[in-house]
């Protein structure tokens, strides 16, 4: 995000959107590194190309040639591609992103802008023990930076582990926006059992920060659309959505969060006309494919193939990172349940966001393997989690036999 010095994380690592919303961070390839850092890493068509945060990445890597020893630069350009490969949906970003720090890693500078970016890069790429502890090494090097007690948080809920996140969260309001500060104390809240009044305290936080970041704004409209969803309020989740997106903020996030929201109502063709040239991205591919066979577009064939392409390169490449968007389309494209629930299954045992416990209950109800889904009912239990629709899935897997 291009928040200054005060970047939420939220964006990027948690995308804590249920049902509706289902995300996770794309995967990227090995880190390129450039022959010199003046070369031109590749130049994008489209959209992509013409978006001028890339020109002034561009611009500061011919910066960075004549000045390779400038650790801030370098760590700056870092941040910039991970925050395109987030906004655009393209993972080379993020490759080229670890091949900017690639130079600084025989001798890490004892630098916090330097383990923040590294962090953030490691968590994106799952490595969460790793990414907690780089972020420890920033707030150790700055205790006045509020970023990474905000990634710390958000590892935490992507890992359930809400007490926590909660913790970081108070580590985090002295030195944060008050949106953001409030939207993390939120969050987390609404995971264990308080959803209502942390849906009443963002709501009412976010009408008093007109003036905050569009970027905060956004996250925190994402989110508030999502806890209004849980709530069963679809009409006030539509207004959420709309504000979001009249932040003119380019985030793939928002973009599969209201695609999804649309998917359940049965406007596909909405979907289309949203997604359109969206396609490099593998989140809103997963999206373009559900939206055109619903709607029986005769691009469906070709986004399906695009798909089933890059998730059998992924695992040929061992490569876990795709596993929930995997899950979904071979549930719900290829009719596959029981490659569904091994993919699920295998999601879970990294990631235990609600959206990938909800996975794991679908694929395990469609497999007629209730059993298979235990560890997210014992989630469920503990965690007294709100949400009508993993609620609904749950009493078909306890009527089925599932563990209790």
């Amino acid at each position: 995000m291009n928040l200054p010095r005060a970047r939420s994380p939220w964006r990027a690592a948690c995308l804590f959107v249920s049902l509706a919303a289902g995300l996770s961070a794309p995967a990227f390839p090995a880190p390129f590194t450039p022959a010199t850092d003046g070369e031109v890493v590749e130049r994008l068509p489209g959209r992509a190309g013409d978006d001028p945060a890339i020109r002034r990445v561009e611009s500061m890597r011919r910066q960075l040639a004549a000045q390779p020893q400038d650790i801030r630069l370098r760590t700056d350009i870092a941040r910039r591609y991970f925050d395109l490969a987030m906004a655009q949906g393209d993972p080379r970003y993020a490759g080229y992103a670890l091949g900017t720090l690639a130079l600084l890693s025989a001798q890490p500078p004892e630098d916090a802008d330097y383990w923040v970016v590294r962090g953030m890069l490691e968590q994106f790429n799952h490595e969460f023990d790793r990414a907690l502890a780089s972020l420890e090494r920033a707030a150790r090097i700055d205790p006045s930076l509020p970023e990474p007690p905000g990634w710390r948080a958000a590892i935490f809920m992507v890992q359930a582990r809400y007490p926590e996140a909660r913790a970081a969260c108070a580590q985090l309001a002295p030195l944060a926006h008050v949106l953001w500060a409030d939207g993390c104390a939120a969050y987390a809240e609404a995971a264990q059992g308080a959803l209502k009044p942390a849906y009443e305290r963002l709501a009412r936080t976010a009408a008093r920060a007109s003036a905050a970041p569009a970027t905060l704004r956004l996250w925190a409209e994402t989110r508030l659309a999502e806890m209004a969803l849980r709530l069963e309020r679809p009409d006030a989740a539509a207004q959420h959505f709309r504000r979001a997106l009249d932040t003119g903020v380019t985030d793939q996030f928002l973009l599969g969060a209201y695609a999804d929201f649309l998917l359940a109502r049965g406007r596909p063709a909405e979907v289309l006309t949203l997604l359109a040239g969206w396609e490099r991205s593998d989140i809103l591919l997963l999206r373009l494919a559900l939206a055109g066979r619903a709607a029986q577009d005769p691009r469906a064939a070709d986004w399906a193939r695009q798909l089933r392409a890059r998730f059998d390169d992924a695992a040929r490449r061992n490569d876990r990172l795709h596993e929930w968007e995997a899950a979904v389309f071979a549930l719900e494209i290829e009719g596959q349940p029981e490659r569904a629930l091994q993919l699920a299954a295998s999601n879970y045992a990294v990631q235990r966001e609600p959206r990938d416990a909800l996975m794991l209950m679908r694929a395990a109800v469609a497999a007629k393997r209730p059993k298979e889904a235990a560890p997210a009912l014992a989630w469920l239990r503990a965690s007294r989690y709100e949400d009508p629709v993993i609620a609904r899935v749950a009493q078909q897997l306890e009527a089925a036999g599932g563990t209790r």
